[in-house]
């Protein structure tokens, strides 16, 4: 019972860590395109 928790625990830390860095991937997407620099011609 205790390794089913103990792994039930690790695939849900799992998910909240790959969530959290596809939100940190997103803004950093948002970071860079409000900070690219304009090309004028």
């Amino acid at each position: 019972m205790k390794k089913l928790l103990l792994l039930a625990l690790g695939a849900v830390g799992a998910v909240v860590a790959a969530k959290k860095s596809q939100e940190a991937k997103h803004e950093q997407a948002l970071w860079a395109e409000a900070t690219d620099s304009v090309k004028r011609s």
